[in-house]
């Protein structure tokens, strides 16, 4: 300010400038709150969800060939985390740093034979495998009858010619701890989402 001049006094804002500014502040503090919950909610439901699906409905993509015609290549599934499973259930286990995917045939205490046509008997009484389309004695190397050790059980692949199983010493009987879960639900590809049996 020049030398001389007078000073002009500042206007006091109006009522409803003050009552303006005061909304946009107000809107500004809610506008952040409800974007600070909203973040927040989202996190718990992410970090919910990796929980869920890493403890009691682990996914999984299938590779290989040893399922067919039941599970095929890149097929993505959901396993039910549960070491409760009986003679028929597919599911999915650790195997040399991998999950694989079979099918269990039979469980402690249980005999198993195979004869060179490919039939399986479990307890002397033949399987019917109807989701199997060709059988085979495919890789086995076990002596046969074999009975299923305590605590462990015995797995097939469909796809009898390819699958190496507990048929060969490689992978031989699965232990419970060893088992990820039970393979309840194909999801992807979309056109054949549904339950595996």
């Amino acid at each position: 300010m020049k030398k001389g001049q007078k000073k002009i006094p500042a206007e006091a804002p109006t009522l409803e400038q003050l009552e303006a500014e005061l909304k946009k502040e107000q809107y500004r503090h809610n506008y952040g709150r409800v974007l600070r919950s909203t973040v927040f909610s989202l996190l718990v439901v992410a970090a919910a969800s990796v929980l869920v699906a890493v403890l009691l409905l682990p996914v999984l993509q299938i590779n290989g060939v040893s399922m067919t015609e039941t599970l095929h290549d890149g097929d993505i599934v959901v396993a039910l985390n549960s070491k409760k499973f009986s003679n028929g259930d597919v599911i999915a286990f650790y195997y040399n740093n991998s999950i694989l995917v079979k099918r269990v045939i039979a469980v402690a205490g249980d005999w198993v034979d195979i004869d060179a046509e490919g039939n399986v008997y479990v307890n002397g009484e033949v399987l019917n495998e109807p989701y199997i389309s060709e059988k085979a004695l495919g890789e086995c190397n076990i002596e046969l009858p074999y009975q299923v050790p305590d605590g462990k059980c015995f797995v097939m692949g469909d796809h009898r010619a390819t699958s190496i199983d507990s048929r060969n010493t490689a992978v031989g009987c699965i232990s419970d701890s060893m088992v990820v879960g039970r393979i309840v639900m194909r999801v992807w590809p979309f056109r054949q989402i549904g339950f595996v049996k």
